[in-house]
């Protein structure tokens, strides 16, 4: 499965110990995409346990649907 997914930053964000959990104590990156609190988790990954394989898909306006797949140049080389 994939997700589309849209930025808006243009840098990196630099983390420091401010951004540490006090409870957990660490730092977990959001790897999904659907993170409200971006670039770190916040457990909305949870939200795409049955996504299935070979499927693209998009979360707008916290709803999920699936789309076509989309083919950059690049997908071609």
């Amino acid at each position: 499965m994939t997700r589309l997914v849209e930025l808006e930053e243009t840098g990196p964000r630099k983390l420091d110990p401010s951004d540490l959990d006090d409870e957990k104590g660490d730092i977990a990156v959001c790897q999904c995409g659907l993170s409200e609190s971006f670039p770190f988790c916040d457990g909305s990954h949870r939200r795409t346990r049955d996504e299935d394989d070979g499927t693209t898909y998009v979360y707008e306006d916290g709803e999920r649907r699936a789309v076509e797949r989309v083919v950059t140049a690049d997908d071609d080389a």
